[in-house]
Order: C-alpha cells, then structure tokens, then sequence
C-alpha cells in the first residue's frame, strides 16, 4: 500500500514537471502577414505560389504556419497603409509585401519594430528607397526585385518586331505608381537609341482606360506598351485585355497574365515564380537572419510569351525568328 502510495506520487510530480515543460517551450508556429492591395480572384494564383514555397522550405498553414492575411481589394493607398499598420499591432515573425505600393506601408508601419518585410516582387527597390543598396538592404526589408526597369528595352524591341516599321508607339504610365517615373525614363531612354519619339498616354485608376484607349486611333497611334509593376493594370486585366482586342491594338505586357487572357505578348520575369521562391527569404528571417543582411535577389531568366491567336486577330504575322525564341507559344 505504502509503495502504490509512493509510485502514485511519484508518477504525479514526474506529470506536474513534463507539464511545466510544455508550458515554457517555445511555440515553433510561425505567424507571417501577407499584405496585398488587390482581390484574391486576381492575385490568388501569387499565394499559392508563395505557400507552396512555404512547404517546401518546410512550413505549412494549419500546422505550424499562421498567416494574417490582408487584401485591400476596394480602396486608396491609405487604407493599404491602414491594413499594414493592423500586422505591424499583431506583432508577426515576417510580413511579405507584393508590391511597390504595399512594401512602402509595410516599411512605414514596421519603422519601430524588428519585424522583417519581404518583398515578393518590386521594380527598383533602391530607386524608390525602400532599401539602400541589393548587397546590403539595411534596415528591415528584404526579397526579390522584379528588374522591370532592365526588362524595358527588350519590351520595346520585341512589339518594334511585329509591327510595321515607322509605328507610333505608346506608353501605358501609371500617375499613382511610384516606380513609373524611374520605368518611364528607362524605356524613353532605349527609344532615343533608336531614334524613336514615344507617346504617353498617363492614367490614373481604372476608370481612366477607356477614354484612354478610345485616343490610341485618334492619334494615330499603332502599338502600346504597358509599364509593368503597376497594380492597377494588372488586377484590371481582364478589362485592358477587353479594351485593346476592341481596339486592335498591339500590345506587349510585363507579364505572362495577360497573354493568358488573350493579350499579344509579354516579356518578364515569372510572378509565381518570384512569389514562390519569396518563401526561401521568409524562412531565412524566421530562423533568426536579419532581414537587412540578406541580399535582395533579381531574377535570372525571362520569359517572352506570344498569343498567336491574339496575333491573328490583329492582322498580324509574328516573324518566325521571334517565335523560336519565345519560351511558350499560345496557339
């Protein structure tokens, strides 16, 4: 009787000790925001993208990854401002940015925090002084550059190939854009090389496309280029693709979304590519590097996708020599 006593308390303190324990071991769950300023029905492929990146670094929501998520779907940039300053309160381990405009808030609202920003896809970083150099970011944000400013001159070239020569091309120039100045001057610059004088047509919310568009004839104006980077074009592609087939513009994008649905051709890096290998740089900051010494990485390879069927109904004969060096046809 006195030794079942005994095993009894015994078993009882060796279950109080394994309790506390447990108690004050350290939650290995993750919890990472995700700030977007666009709807999940346009932007929903891009997280998927980053969770699959997530499980393979090794996180998965439901187990041991929390994420915060906020889509500004319907508002201006202070509401994004807004949604960043409410993940910024939760006290996160990371919060991904996925644009320009979203990186900028989630830097803002993190300034007096540690907690580290990482950008999934962003033109000119430094230029827009969101971080101080790639090798050395400083600060709190890190992640991958889209290089869309470097992108440009071969933008240009590849829509000069499938029109006419002596085409009056046209810009597509976001006013609200932050990284659109730096981009505009960048592919004016490779025009001037050429010898080319490109028109501007500036837009500012998505209301402002159809009128736009509507004076790509009156001016006699024969092919377009649409910055890339630019959330408002990019979640409204749907609409720009609508508008230019109406048109019969030709029309180079930054992303292979819009020749998905129709759109001429494109050139750029991938966007689910980026937003997947975004993951790598989460899992480096959650496991203790500061988000300041890692290098903001730039893409390496480039995709140019063509639209034959697009092509067709423009009237238009992609020369064979530009075909082959697409990396997808869609026929």
């Amino acid at each position: 009787m006195v030794y079942a006593i005994r095993l009894f308390v015994l078993v009882g303190a060796l279950l109080a000790v394994f309790t506390e324990a447990l108690a004050q071991a350290p939650d290995k769950t993750k919890h990472v925001g995700y700030l977007v300023w666009s709807s999940y029905g346009a932007r929903g492929h891009l997280e998927r993208a980053l969770l699959d990146g997530m499980r393979d670094e090794g996180y998965v929501e439901g187990k041991n990854l929390v994420v915060e998520r906020r889509y500004v779907d319907v508002g201006d940039l202070e509401q994004v401002r807004a949604a960043a300053r409410e993940l910024a309160a939760l006290k996160l381990d990371a919060i991904v940015s996925t644009c320009s405009d979203s990186t900028a808030a989630a830097k803002q609202a993190t300034a007096n925090s540690s907690v580290p920003v990482v950008m999934a896809y962003v033109s000119d970083p430094v230029g827009q002084g969101l971080i101080v150099s790639y090798s050395h970011p400083g600060g709190n944000v890190t992640g991958v550059a889209s290089q869309a400013e470097d992108t440009l001159p071969k933008m240009l070239q590849y829509i000069l190939e499938v029109v006419p020569a002596g085409t009056r091309v046209a810009v597509l120039y976001n006013t609200g854009n932050p990284a659109h100045p730096r981009l505009w001057q960048r592919v004016e610059s490779a025009a001037k090389e050429r010898g080319m004088v490109l028109e501007r047509i500036e837009v500012s919310k998505g209301a402002d496309l159809g009128p736009a568009l509507d004076n790509f004839g009156r001016e006699h104006l024969g092919a377009l280029l649409v910055l890339p980077d630019d959330n408002m074009t990019y979640n409204r592609r749907g609409q720009l693709i609508e508008l230019v087939q109406r048109q019969r513009i030709p029309v180079i994008f930054g992303a292979r979304e819009f020749v998905d649905i129709g759109g001429l051709m494109s050139y750029g890096p991938s966007l689910a590519s980026n937003y997947r290998h975004t993951a790598a740089y989460v899992d480096k900051v959650l496991t203790g590097t500061r988000a300041g010494d890692l290098p903001v990485e730039q893409p390496t390879k480039f995709e140019l996708v063509i639209n034959l069927k697009s092509a067709k109904a423009l009237g238009l004969t992609i020369p064979q020599s530009l075909v082959l060096r697409a990396d997808e046809v869609i026929q």
